[in-house]
């Protein structure tokens, strides 16, 4: 179901038992038993082993799972909320309005990913969306057995529409009785009707001794497979059945009644039509001791108990621990060895949640192992380690209709020892260590939202894939008019891909087919490679070979090689957990792409908007520089301008909100907006309303810090005004520098009547104004104000010197830092000593 967020699964705890819900005086409303008996109706309908249904809550835009049926609620606690624009079958079904049939865990991958990287197993599902007077108001969920090539059925189909129909029928007559079809609460845990078995049934009988008649009840007879009318009335019918030592036992209990005066007792088995052995309990006594021509009889009892005491007898005999679990994960039944080995008494297991009485089995690990044998229906085997002896044990799970049979048995420590086993993230240093992290493909999905270009995303995927499956070669191929471009390699001999790069689709190699028709490829050798495809180049003749297709929302973007040094097969788990993360990568890469696309033209926009070389102005010299950011690679929306407006010079510094295209855009805008506004004559107050109010008129949904500085390079006499920018520095003219108390208004585009109070200030000869954005000062986990004198001081240190020197200085600086969240801009302006022309101005930007 998320149904994932691949959120991170946390271990369990006692405090998220499914009993709370039962506990906690709660008693079932209309809603509760309508979402119950639908969700039992759609499992049973369509051959499932647990479902559930998600409902709208108070929140607009948020699912929650009201019922959950045949599976343990805290074990899927990630997947209790679901917004509807997620890329999870159930937010499409509610969505679009349409049910989503999911066959097998290959069709599941193809379409969504993410569910099958947050839930990696072999299985089946169907989401059917549940409408109520023409509006969607949930989702019918339904587990199942995959069934791999082979779609659903239209029956299946048309029962699920049919339940799900007749829900949300009575969700419209609940509302319409004042009731809401909304949930804001944790799942209702609902347990599935058990599975047929044979019924407890007792039939009784009476024998006659003296004349050998028989006579037997109804229930004995069904017991027997007949009916009252067809029962012969002789101890032969039922000595047929009995074991040949049974039988002389029955003759020698009659002897005995006979002859004795007291009651004689005996018990034995006698099997049933089916093969199935009941207890036959037989009691006699002669009715009257004293009188030897008193009728003796024999009265019996035949106890069909099913299949129960059978297999707890046989359980017990065996050299394994058993214990059972119904589908809330309860312990149901222990035997004697089991009880041994997990050092407990039945009295302290049975009746209770797994974890909660075995807390080590509370690991994430092993937690991946119960889901997985939930939802797939077949047979799970793994390690397990705890911290009492015997620390090391096998463990199988079994599951079936009403549960999981689970398997024990001590065994010795392995010759490796998976950390993950023991503390999960540790390191991937064997086998059973890459086993398990089949089930951990958070990590790379995390890593993977991170990574912007598609380098950065090849590089992820060396980093997280590779160590996890134990691999050690990696191609990544990107489609380009209708050529494969290898992007990416590590691993192979040198040169060795050369001759695939630029291949057409047409070519007959698996890393064509496998994106042509979007289903993975594996080879268990490299011979098996060779003869699939005759001729093929090989780098080795060794190893084993996955080619995945990377598709993302239908849209082919390139195929992955993963390599491996020594031959390997590939389990159902390992190739679903594979294709998922193809998915993921594919859809990591085509946002790679469509960044670089932005990229590309946000940094044209800037290259065209931001000055080349500022102007040559008299009695002033200026500087100015750009350093792009290091994080996410996006272009900023800063700007810098000098610009001249008759004997004076205007000083202009901003920062728009956000990254990329809109960004430059909007930058572009307000520099166009500024420079018009000052070329007119218009003083700072005027410039700086004008800009907010048309920036508000323009309404991109962003906003902008500016600082704005109007000068007469004669006199020295300025006018400064900011709107929610940083606070300038000056350097006086013997080196010292300080921060300026500029008073300022709010940034740009959010009030359209927001005042900006300008400021009368004195630059003498020799003075330099240092205008920069909040990239040159902030920093994650510190105070503004800290980067503020961090600068001031740079500029103080550095002392008088050229402006050009200067401002590489500071630039440098910042360029030393490793990690920029934000791109800078710096400005410096100083007034000429001289008042004459000024020396050719830096206006380079780096």
């Amino acid at each position: 179901m998320t149904w994932y967020g691949a959120a991170r699964r946390a271990p369990l705890s006692a405090s998220g038992s499914l009993s709370g819900r039962l506990d906690n005086g709660r008693a079932p409303d209309e809603l509760s038993l309508v979402l119950a008996q639908a969700v039992v109706n759609a499992i049973e309908s369509a051959g499932g082993q647990a479902g559930g249904i998600f409902l709208r809550s108070p929140t607009p835009g948020l699912l929650r799972l009201a019922v959950l049926a045949g599976l343990p609620g805290p074990l899927f606690r990630p997947w209790w909320r679901m917004h509807v624009n997620r890329p999870f079958p159930v937010a499409e079904a509610f969505r679009s309005g349409r049910p989503v049939h999911l066959a097998d865990a290959e069709e599941a991958m193809r379409r969504f990913p993410q569910l099958m990287a947050g839930l990696p197993f072999p299985f089946g599902s169907l989401y059917i969306p549940v409408f109520s007077g023409g509006e969607p108001v949930g989702v019918l969920a339904v587990m199942r057995a995959a069934t791999p090539g082979k779609p659903v059925g239209t029956a299946d189909r048309r029962r699920l529409r049919s339940v799900a129909e007749g829900l949300g029928s009575a969700l419209a007559g609940l509302e319409s009785a004042g009731t809401k079809a909304e949930w804001d609460e944790e799942p209702l845990p609902v347990q599935l009707p058990a599975g047929s078995s044979p019924p407890v049934r007792i039939g009784r009988f009476d024998w006659d001794l003296e004349s050998g008649a028989v006579g037997a009840d109804d229930e004995l007879c069904a017991i027997l497979g007949t009916g009252p009318d067809e029962f012969p009335g002789t101890i032969d019918a039922l000595a047929a059945r009995l074991a040949p030592e049974d039988v002389y036992g029955l003759w020698a209990l009659g002897r005995q009644a006979v002859g004795s005066g007291g009651p004689v007792v005996r018990r034995m088995r006698l099997r049933g039509p089916d093969g199935r052995s009941h207890l036959l309990e037989v009691s006699g006594r002669r009715e009257n001791a004293a009188d030897p021509g008193t009728t003796t009889h024999l009265t019996g009892f035949l106890v069909d108990l099913g299949i129960g005491p059978v297999v707890a007898e046989a359980a017990d005999r065996l050299p394994r621990g058993i214990f059972s679990l119904d589908r809330f994960a309860r312990i149901t039944y222990i035997n004697h060895l089991a009880e041994e080995i997990l050092g407990r008494p039945r009295s302290e297991l049975v009746g209770r949640v797994l974890w909660e009485a075995l807390p080590w089995f509370a690991n994430p690990a092993y937690e991946d192992h119960y889901r997985a044998a939930m939802l797939s229906d077949a047979p799970v085997h793994f390690l397990a380690r705890r911290a009492v002896p015997p620390p090391w044990l096998s463990v199988s799970m079994y599951p079936g209709h009403d549960g999981l049979t689970v398997v024990l048995s001590p065994t010795e420590q392995p010759d490796y020892t998976p950390g993950s086993v023991v503390s999960p993230g540790l390191g991937l240093g064997s086998p059973a260590d890459r086993s398990a992290a089949l089930y951990r493909p958070v990590a790379l999905a995390i890593a993977l939202t991170e990574a912007v270009t598609a380098r950065q995303v090849s590089a992820v995927v060396t980093e997280e894939l590779l160590p996890a499956f134990g691999g050690r070669q990696l191609a990544i191929y990107l489609l380009k008019e209708h050529h494969l471009f290898l992007e990416w390699e590590t691993g192979f001999p040198h040169g060795f891909l050369d001759r695939f790069d630029g291949v057409a689709l047409d070519a007959r190699i698996p890393g064509v087919e496998t994106l042509t028709t979007g289903r993975p490829i594996f080879f268990e050798s490299m011979q098996r490679l060779a003869a699939a495809y005759p001729g093929i180049p090989m780098d080795a003749d060794v190893g084993a070979r996955a080619f995945l297709p990377l598709i993302a929302s239908g849209r082919h973007v390139g195929s992955c090689i993963l390599g491996f040094d020594q031959p390997r097969g590939f389990s159902p788990e390992e190739r679903t957990v594979l294709t998922a993360l193809a998915g993921l990568i594919a859809q990591a890469l085509q946002r790679a792409r469509r960044y670089d696309t932005e990229a590309a033209l946000a940094r044209g926009l800037q290259n065209v908007l931001l000055p080349h070389r500022l102007p040559v102005v008299n009695g002033v010299d200026t500087a100015g520089r750009y350093l792009a950011g290091t994080q996410g690679m996006d272009v900023g929306g800063d700007w810098y301008d000098v610009i001249e407006t008759g004997r004076k010079v205007a000083l202009v510094i901003g920062d728009v909100q956000g990254h990329g295209v809109a960004a430059a855009a909007t930058m572009g805008q307000l520099r166009s907006a500024v420079r018009a506004f000052a070329l007119s004559g218009h003083d700072p107050l005027e410039v700086m309303t004008g800009t907010n109010r048309l920036l508000i008129d323009l309404d991109p949904g962003q906003f902008a810090s500016c600082c704005y500085i109007l000068m007469d390079p004669a006199t020295g006499s300025t006018q400064a005004v900011r709107a929610g920018h940083p606070q300038p520095v000056v350097r006086r003219p013997d080196g010292a520098a300080e921060v300026m108390d500029l008073p300022g208004g709010i940034v740009l585009g959010i009030d359209a009547e927001a005042s900006y109070p300008v400021t009368e200030i004195h630059l003498a000869p020799g003075e330099m104004v240092a205008l920069y954005t909040d990239g040159m000062v902030e920093e994650s986990g510190t105070d503004i104000d800290v980067g503020v004198e961090r600068l001031r001081s740079t500029i103080a240190d550095f002392g008088p010197a050229p402006l050009a020197e200067t401002a590489d200085h500071v630039i440098g600086r910042a360029r030393q830092a490793a990690d920029r969240p934000d791109d800078i801009a710096l400005l410096l302006a100083a007034r000429r000593t001289d008042g004459a022309g000024a020396a050719a101005p830096s206006g380079r930007r780096l």
